[in-house]
């Protein structure tokens, strides 16, 4: 069961972010890139690009996450047209379910007869527009109203769900589950999904930051604009390693949504500052005005950095973090 658990939960939803960030995040961008440079010269293509993407996000998901579970060929290929109608019918997660019981069921016939380039489309097609057609619906209601509850209740207690969403996305996107699938699941928006940002943000600028002396440069990228999970192998040894980045989260985030709120989508509530999706996202929510970039640069940057750094100096002179429990692999070591 424990195998079952990581491979429909961790690699299932690893590779969803792969394919979401492939069509409809790196869409977003483009589009988003298309409409600030519009002034300045023809920017059809970028927008033309930016659409397709988002709308051939189902496609994407359906293939990465048959691809990324080990599916037969012909099922992945199928999984392309599944894919799409699971996400008209159920949105992201519609998509996932529909990808990840197809993928299992075709282990089931995929290969076993003679005429398999007949019947293993034929059956997966089926089977996936079946799932979808009965279950993706009440998958996307399920999941719209716990995202409409954590929008709800962020503007009614900023202070406590600030606290919570940067805590918990913030763990999430350190952990081998992704928390860039996990907010297009639940497609939060505003400012919650600003909270789930900043709490992805302090994990990544608090580890680039905290680990600058094991890692130099190199590591202030790695985590800075690449991910925070690159700590998973240090944080099982010495999990104390997390508290900056936690405290940073549950400090920033509230303050945000108590005093200056800020507004985002959940294609970059997930993304922290990985490839600055959070960032552009937030801007293309707000618009790109210095009220805006100054939110971005204190919220997401500054403030993570400051509080991870202060609270590791504490534990680092307490002996709790000692040198060399953040150093990350490389390839150079054996």
């Amino acid at each position: 069961m424990k195998a079952y658990l990581k491979r429909w939960f961790i690699d299932g939803m690893s590779f969803m972010a792969l394919g979401l960030f492939s069509s409809l995040i790196i869409g977003l961008i483009i589009e988003t890139a298309g409409t600030e440079l519009k002034p300045f010269f023809d920017t059809s293509l970028l927008l033309e690009i930016g659409k397709l993407a988002k709308q051939y996000t189902g496609a994407a998901v359906g293939v990465s996450v048959a691809y990324g579970l080990g599916a037969s060929p012909l099922v992945i290929f199928s999984s392309a047209v599944t894919g799409m109608y699971g996400y008209e019918q159920g949105g992201a997660a519609g998509t996932y379910i529909v990808a990840l019981v197809t993928t299992e069921l075709g282990r089931l016939y995929s290969g076993r007869t003679k005429v398999d380039i007949l019947l293993t489309p034929l059956l997966t097609l089926l089977l996936g527009g079946t799932i979808a057609k009965l279950i993706g619906p009440f998958i996307a209601a399920f999941m719209a109203r716990i995202g409409e509850f954590i929008t709800f209740s962020t503007t009614q207690q900023p202070l406590l769900m600030g606290i919570l969403i940067a805590l918990v996305f913030g763990l999430t996107l350190s952990s081998p589950i992704s928390s860039a699938a996990l907010a297009l699941m639940l497609n939060i928006e505003g400012t919650a999904a600003a909270a789930a940002t900043i709490g992805c943000c302090c994990h990544m600028i608090g580890f680039a930051v905290t680990s600058y002396g094991d890692n130099g440069i190199q590591g202030l990228i790695a985590h800075g604009i690449g991910t925070s999970k690159i700590q998973i192998p240090n944080y099982m040894r010495n999990p104390f390693i997390l508290v900056p980045p936690i405290i940073a989260s549950m400090m920033t985030a509230p303050l945000m949504t108590m005093f200056w709120p800020m507004k985002n989508v959940a294609a970059g509530a997930g993304m922290g500052t990985s490839g600055f999706v959070g960032q552009i996202m937030t801007v293309k929510t707000m618009g790109a005005s210095v009220t805006t970039w100054l939110q971005i640069g204190l919220f997401h940057f500054l403030l993570p950095g400051l509080i991870s750094y202060f609270v590791y100096r504490m534990m680092k002179n307490a002996q709790i973090i000692k040198p060399g429990d953040q150093q990350i692999m490389t390839g150079e070591r054996t």
